[in-house]
């Protein structure tokens, strides 16, 4: 607890001294603060960490000056929280991405650490995600050129990030992108055909010794070449997008003597009218995963290169995020399957503050192969029936009901959430969720994964704008475990500055962003989340 309060002075100290430094001679100085640190508690029913205290740190700096900007960013592991895979164990302090950049309105070159994506992200995506402990990032240099608003043409270089170290893989790509809209003179459309190409290279000389001989035979090459084509329509209201993504022969997973060819298809259709909206997404695709470095395990964290998200509904309530669709499963063998999603709202035209909101969500994913063990059929991934509800009374009183039937491959369950709403004036307001998770029927158990049978959920939260926030909250197991997962705490906020502090005992799970999950241990501790940007 030492540790955690001496933390908490020094972070508080270093917000408030950097909050008015904005200026720096003829340009602007910009930056932020994140940090979330743990102090884990003992805890008869749920084994205790072996570190007592995890930290992971943020400080992030830019400066713009006209058409020049530059930027660091530091982290300091303290150690790294449990669950952060690939972290490195013990104290990290590291410089984790810096650049500086030159942007003019034809031309812009960066020099640094890239964070970038072609197209949907299919053959190349680099990027940071937080709370999944992952960073991607390229170093090395990025240029793009545009020929007017007909032709955009860029080109990278450089070696990816993997995880608190650089690889010493290289990679290298191209992506055009030629408007037809814009040279056909049609204003009223919007039209675009876009291709791209990436390199990845890794030399032999890395295998383990225990690999060399075998390199020949598993078809391992140095080389590995991806390329994807993309179409993008809009017209008054009406989206289409499709992508097609080929690969080249890859080494994609150790447990594998061999090397393996990849595709993958993609196609969005949407059309909104009014206060109405639909949004359909297909995919299908096989031996998509690309690894950083072909002969590092955990190809799923962040030893990746490209970007493969579930395209399934997110969510933020509790039980209906209890057993998500987890893509790393599924995505070497192949799946096909897709989404749809419906909206649509209704305003009251004698009041402006009654109204309904109806959204359906439809998702649903198969194997791309029929399999011989269950009758030659394919087998069934993931399937999410879904609907919510939301009506806004009046000015005090709003609801939400949502219904969810999911089957994920080894069971389903059926999820009812309530969550209201109540403003007490334009300050205070109140708001609690209800939420039961019924289980059906267990088909079968899936690397570990099971039904705990039903489950019932909590939460209630005040809100005092524009500062204070109290929440409690509870997930209990019913139906084997008969464990209560509680968890409550507050949060502050003044200006661009936020500190949550929390307690609670938390279920060994997955935690996703973005369609990308890590799976998290069991623990119970003080958790302390502070945020700040100037």
């Amino acid at each position: 607890m030492k540790r955690l309060t001496l933390l908490c002075v020094g972070i508080l100290a270093f917000a408030t001294s950097v909050s008015a430094q904005q200026v720096l001679g003829n340009g602007q100085v910009s930056g932020s603060l994140e940090t979330s640190s743990i102090y884990y508690a003992p805890d008869k029913k749920i084994e205790r960490p072996e570190d007592r205290f995890g930290s992971n740190n943020y400080i992030k700096v830019d400066y713009l000056s006209g058409r020049f900007s530059a930027g660091v960013q530091m982290n300091a592991f303290l150690p790294a929280l449990v669950g952060y895979e690939g972290l490195a164990s013990g104290y990290k302090f590291y410089l984790a991405s810096k650049y500086i950049q030159w942007q003019d309105k034809n031309f812009e070159i960066l020099v640094g650490d890239i964070f970038d994506q072609y197209g949907n992200g299919l053959i190349f995506r680099s990027f940071e995600d937080r709370q999944l402990g992952l960073n991607n990032s390229l170093e090395g240099v990025r240029a793009a050129y545009s020929f007017g608003r007909y032709v955009t043409l860029k080109g990278m270089y450089g070696r990816p990030r993997l995880y608190t170290e650089y690889s010493k893989t290289w990679v290298r790509g191209a992506d055009l992108s030629v408007s037809l809209a814009e040279i056909i003179k049609a204003p009223a459309i919007n039209f675009n055909i876009e291709g791209s190409f990436v390199n990845r290279y890794q030399s032999l000389s890395q295998a383990p010794e225990y690999m060399s001989p075998y390199l020949d035979a598993y078809g391992i090459k140095p080389n590995l070449n991806m390329y994807s084509g993309r179409i993008n329509f809009g017209w008054n209201g009406l989206t289409v997008r499709g992508e097609y993504v080929g690969k080249g022969a890859d080494y994609i997973d150790t447990s594998y003597e061999s090397t393996r060819k990849g595709w993958a298809a993609l196609g969005e259709v949407g059309y909104n009218y009014k206060t109405f909206s639909v949004m359909g997404t297909f995919r299908t695709l096989k031996n998509m995963n690309t690894p950083i470095n072909i002969f590092e395990s955990n190809i799923y964290g962040g030893n990746t290169i490209n970007y493969i998200p579930a395209l399934t509904r997110q969510y933020t309530y509790m039980l209906a995020n209890l057993n998500p669709y987890l893509m790393e499963q599924v995505s070497l063998n192949g799946e096909m399957g897709g989404q749809i999603d419906l909206c649509y709202s209704y305003r009251s035209k004698s009041n402006r503050y009654r109204y309904w909101n109806f959204h359906a969500n439809f998702s649903t994913f198969y194997s791309l192969d029929k399999l011989a063990w269950i009758g030659d059929k394919r087998q069934l991934y993931w399937r999410d029936i879904n609907i919510d509800v939301e009506r806004q009374w009046d000015k005090k009183w709003k609801t939400l009901i949502l219904y969810s039937y999911q089957d994920n491959m080894d069971h389903q369950a059926h999820i009812f959430v309530a969550d209201v709403t109540h403003k007490f004036n334009r300050k205070a307001s109140l708001r609690f969720e209800l939420q039961y998770l019924l289980s059906g029927d267990e088909k079968y158990e899936w690397d570990g994964r099971h039904s705990e049978g039903d489950w019932v959920a909590a939460l209630v939260e005040f809100n005092f704008a524009p500062h204070w926030s109290v929440y409690a909250q509870d997930m209990y197991n019913i139906g084997q475990s008969k464990m209560h997962y509680y968890n409550g705490g507050f949060s502050y906020t003044h200006n661009r500055t936020r500190v949550q502090l929390s307690y609670g005992r938390n279920r060994a799970g997955y935690i996703c962003s973005g369609g990308v999950c890590r799976f998290s241990p069991a623990y119970t501790g003080v958790n302390l989340v502070l945020t700040s940007s100037f």
